[in-house]
């Protein structure tokens, strides 16, 4: 895809590369991770490719989904020896996940976690996030002070989020991952795009994650329109069509080149935080 002309100075791009998820199968791809170890150097590869926070997700050795405390302290562990990329785990766990087990990546003391706002269907399935389940995640990140990244599958999942903040269980602006291309689910498109972007609570941060062949297409249009963008296998297998991505860092590489060609930089780790506000680390990155 070509790059648009260049438009004004944007602030730095904060690539997310989402790794695993739930779903992406070995039979699928032969190169979603797996293991902690797997999964912890495929950040530290994406980390190196210009991304600047990782989305995690976990799984059995079987490869089957897990929200295993143990299994993200571990993974966590790993990625932070390596590198200081802003570590986010996922509260949305998998279809059919009861509250407790989702937050269990809570334990591994990230600096960010998705909160998820709605319930969506999710092709065959359904996606539950009931109002009392919403505020029940917000509740236990605002106690441990985890930043939370607002997960947004639809236009009303935003109304939810400003309903949190009347709470007082979310602080606005907060930063907000606009998902579009789920089947059951906002479909993928500049118009789209730009109708969820207008809706934002004022001052929000945003980024796209396009779902399957959108992926790269949406990401590149978020580049352009001063966002920020999530790629990586737990929503596209593809580096372009029939051609496996060997990884997420190919998926990073590829938007990270996109934003040098318009003069876009790519935000460190450091610079994200301040982006985001991340709470845990903000101090020292300032």
């Amino acid at each position: 895809m070509p790059p648009r002309d260049k438009g004004p100075v944007m602030e730095p791009l904060v690539i997310t590369a989402a790794l695993v998820g739930a779903e992406t199968s070995r039979e699928q791809t032969p190169y979603v991770p797996v293991s902690p170890e797997e999964i912890a150097a495929d950040a530290v590869k994406c980390a190196k490719a210009g991304a600047s926070m990782v989305h995690l997700h976990v799984r059995n050795p079987d490869g089957s989904p897990s929200q295993s405390p143990d299994l993200f302290k571990k993974t966590v562990l790993l990625i932070r020896k390596e590198s200081d990329i802003i570590v986010q785990v996922s509260t949305g766990g998998a279809v059919g996940m009861g509250v407790d087990e989702r937050c269990g990546g809570l334990e591994a003391d990230p600096d960010m976690a998705t909160l998820s706002c709605g319930t969506v269907n999710f092709g065959d399935d359904v996606f539950i996030n009931s109002w009392p389940l919403i505020k029940d995640i917000a509740s236990r990140l605002r106690q441990r002070n985890i930043t939370p990244e607002i997960e947004a599958f639809d236009a009303g999942h935003l109304d939810t989020a400003a309903r949190l903040a009347k709470e007082g269980l979310l602080d606005l602006p907060a930063h907000i991952d606009l998902v579009v291309g789920v089947a059951g689910g906002i479909s993928a498109g500049e118009r789209q795009i730009e109708f969820l972007v207008g809706s934002l609570p004022k001052g929000c941060t945003w980024t796209v994650a396009g779902v399957g062949r959108h992926q790269l297409p949406m990401a590149y249009y978020a580049v352009e329109r001063g966002g920020h963008a999530r790629v990586g296998l737990e929503d596209n297998i593809y580096l372009s069509k029939g051609v496996l991505a060997e990884g997420s860092s190919p998926l990073v590489a590829a938007v990270a080149e996109h934003a040098r060609r318009l003069g876009r930089p790519l935000a460190t780790p450091a610079q994200a935080r301040q982006i985001l506000r991340v709470k845990r680390g903000l101090k020292a990155a300032a």
